[in-house]
This record gives structure tokens, sequence and C-alpha cells, in this order.
């Protein structure tokens, strides 16, 4: 463990399915509905950001009619460092394990998948990054950022308040990690290609991290972060 984070207030604990689930309509409606507004002029990164902060306006809005900060949900100061450090390279180093495996399994998977468009998509979002460090210095603070927020609302706001909602059920805390999955790979993709399950597929393992190491979001933003830096890098090398 790296040091549990504060116990969630007593308001929040007080189980109210129907003001859950009065939160995560909310919430995901937003989540989803934001993203039908693009600013054409701006970027995808930019508009990203904009759909992301527009959704942290939403979760924080529900944490504060719950009584909830974003320390309770993981946003405090880690206890060791170093632990948080080796914490978030074995998240890191699970995230590769498992995206090698599914390269090799992905063919025999029982089910078609739609055409990946992945490397054409990411040349339409971030531009030409190939040989291009000049254009890589200048949006990888955006996608660090963006990294943080998803980290932030996926896993600290969406897994706890459906974990909160499915209390009554047996499993609640796996159910919750699977849904947020679910929803963080579909977001990506909005089909069922090899781009929404391998995002599902990270979003699993981090959202199993955040359970089994105390709910910490640290390591799991270092990692992120991380992960996501390894990817543009690819693209410029």
């Amino acid at each position: 463990m790296i040091g549990r984070t504060k116990t969630i207030s007593k308001s929040f604990n007080q189980n109210n399915s129907k003001y859950l689930l009065l939160d995560l309509t909310i919430y995901i409606s937003v989540m989803f509905l934001v993203r039908e507004i693009y600013l054409p002029n701006v970027g995808f990164l930019a508009n990203g950001l904009f759909w992301s902060f527009s959704t942290l306006v939403v979760a924080s809005w529900r944490m504060r009619v719950r009584g909830v900060t974003w320390s309770e949900l993981g946003l405090c100061k880690p206890k060791n460092f170093t632990k948080t450090l080796i914490v978030a390279a074995a998240i890191l180093a699970a995230v590769v394990i498992s995206m090698i495996i599914f390269e090799v399994l992905k063919d025999q998977l029982p089910f078609s998948l739609a055409p990946d468009t992945s490397n054409e998509s990411a040349v339409s979002k971030f531009g030409d990054l190939k040989g291009n460090f000049t254009l890589f210095f200048s949006i990888i603070g955006l996608v660090l950022i963006e990294s943080f927020l998803e980290e932030l609302l996926d896993r600290g706001f969406l897994m706890n308040w459906f974990e909160r909602f499915f209390s009554k059920v047996p499993w609640n805390t796996i159910i919750a990690v699977i849904l947020q999955a679910v929803i963080f790979g579909f977001r990506h993709s909005y089909d069922l290609s090899e781009r929404s399950i391998t995002a599902g597929i990270i979003a699993l393992i981090m959202g199993t991290a955040y359970m089994a190491f105390g709910r910490n979001l640290w390591p799991l933003i270092i990692a992120h972060c991380a992960l996501n830096t390894i990817s543009m890098l690819g693209r410029v090398i």
C-alpha cells in the first residue's frame, strides 16, 4: 500500500441510490453531449481540454453537493514518493504487457473489429509529428493535462460513484472497475475497434490499480502521463 486516502464523508457513505443515479445521469450525459461541441479554429487538443474541463465542473459540482473532496477521492500527497514511482512503473509495465498480449491475440477474437484508423486520426488531431520535435514540445503539455484530468474524472469520480451506486450488490467494486473501463474505451472510439478495446484495457488496469493501491490517484496520473508521452514520442521518432 502507498497510503490510503481519507475516509469519504459520512453524507456520501449514507447511500441513497436515487441521488447517486441523478449524479451519474447528469455527469455521463454531459460527458458525451459536450463532445458534440467542436470549435474548429482551436484544434483537437484544445477541444479535448474544453470537454474535460466541462466534465470536471460537473463532477466538482456533484461532489460539493455530496460533501466529497478531491483529496478524499485520491488527489492527496503520497506518503512515500519512492513507492508511488514504483507503483506507477508497475502500472506502466502492466499496460505495455497487456498491449503486447492484445496485439498477439486480436486476430483470434470471435468478432470483427472496426478498421484501425488511429494513425490517420492522430495526424488529423495533432498534425504530422514525424521528426517534428518543435510540434511535440508545443503540444505535450496539453496532452499531460488531459492525462491528469482523465485519471481525476474516470478513476477518481466515476468509479467511486459507480461503486457507491452498486453498494448493495455483490462485487460492486468489480462492477465499478468494469463500467468505467467500458465507458472509457467507448468514449475513445465510439465503436468496437482496436482503439476502443486498448483504451478499455488501459482503463481496466488503471481502475484495478486504483483500488489495489490505496485509492491514491498519483501513481495512475504518473503512469498515464508517461504512457501518453511514450505514445507521442513514438509518432515523432
